[in-house]
This record gives C-alpha cells, structure tokens and sequence, in this order.
C-alpha cells in the first residue's frame, strides 16, 4: 500500500476519522500492512499483543473457543473497524481469537505508538473509549440474549434483524444469509445440528422460507412472537 492508501485507510476508522492530515501521516508511516485470506487467523486468545489494527478492506470476526471446540462470535468486524485495542490499554494479552471470513487487509499500529499518539491527542483518546464502550453495551446485549433467550429465540430476532438492514421487514421481505449454519450457531451460541433444527421448523410452519442462499420471511408477526 502506498502512504496515500494508508492515510485514506485510516481516515476511513471512527477512531481517526477527525485526526488532520499531517498528524495521520505521520501514523501511516509507521503502519504495517498485513493480507489475510479467508479463514486466516489474525491473532489468538492469549496471545502476545503486538498492537491494533485497523481494517481497510475485508470482513473479520472475534470470536472465543471452549475447550470442547464450541465458538461463540462476539462481534464481526468491517472495514474501518480497530480490532486489538484492548491490550493497548491495559497491556494485556488479546481477549479473543480474529480470523478473516473473507480476504481481508488490516494495517497493525504498533502499541506503543498508539499509546503515544492517545496521549498527545486527547480527542482520539476519547473516541477510543466511546468506541469501547459501543462495544460494551454490545457484549453485555450478547449476554444477555444468551442468559434469557433460547436458541430459537435468538435465531428468529437474528433473522428479523438481518431483514431489518436492507430496509422496511414487512411480509415477503427477502435478504442474502450465505453464512453457513456453523457460524449462526456461533454467533447464537449453539451448534449447527440445532440451528439446521430449528430453521427447518421455521419453514415447516411458513414463517420464512429457504431459497439458495436467500431467506424471505413469510409471517413477520408469528416470527416476532418466536422472539418472546
């Protein structure tokens, strides 16, 4: 990448978005750049943290793994998202596993040039803790969801959600799940056999249905009566 790509990769992260030219450049120059193919690993639970990166192109997902091989995916991560920012602050090892759902490019920020670059720019600072803090609230929706919430309660607000980002959810309405039932049953906190279950009976009672890679949802409110 050239110095131009990395400064606009930056420019492109919430956490940046406000910082001047001068002073991103003289981030980029220091930036490294780093290619994963899908499936790659960026860095494990555990593991020593380098510093954060910042996605420029491509999908990534954090994720956990019990010692029996059971995922549960805490956020997914797109393009001028930071991941690994945590360690940054308190100097701790990387809390979850990052692989790449996708080809994806990444630009590490050693930590201690971040740290220094917080502390001469408080602003930055800030954003960096509204950012963890969005993230907060959303780890503590997760938990919720799986403390109160049963498996087929998650999938049916999963399902209306996903139909809620391509606009009004309204009978009939169709949207694009080419995630294989695996990674649902990661993101819902369950397996596949039981996420296959339970989407079988969503379509055996004509609340949506399957089409290839595409699910249309039939009856929004019998599938937002599942939710409760």
């Amino acid at each position: 990448m050239t110095m131009v790509q990395k400064v606009e990769a930056l420019r492109l992260a919430q956490l940046f978005s406000q910082v001047s030219e001068e002073k991103l450049e003289m981030l980029a120059a220091r930036a490294s750049v780093r290619r994963l193919q899908r499936g790659e690993v960026l860095f494990t639970r555990g593991g020593v943290a380098r510093g954060m990166y910042v996605v420029v192109s491509g999908v990534l997902r954090a994720f956990r793994e019990s010692e029996g091989g059971r995922e549960q995916t805490i956020h997914v991560e797109r393009t001028g998202a930071v991941l690994g920012d945590v360690p940054v602050f308190d100097d701790g090892p990387y809390p979850s596993t990052v692989m790449a759902e996708e080809d994806a490019t990444v630009l590490l920020l050693e930590k201690e040039d971040v740290r220094k670059f917080l502390l001469q720019n408080s602003d930055v600072a800030f954003a960096a803790l509204t950012i963890m803090a969005a993230r907060l609230r959303k780890v503590t929706t997760l938990v919720e969801e799986l403390s109160l919430r049963d498996v087929g309660q998650r999938l049916a607000k999963m399902l209306l959600d996903e139909a809620a980002k391509n606009g009004v959810v309204e009978d009939g309405v169709s949207f694009s799940l080419a995630t294989p039932h695996q990674r649902i049953a990661a993101r819902l906190g369950s397996v596949r056999e039981v996420i296959t279950r339970h989407l079988g009976r969503l379509v055996e009672e004509r609340l949506i249905e399957v089409r290839g890679h595409r699910i249309a949802i039939l009856n929004v409110a019998a599938l937002q009566a599942k939710t409760k």
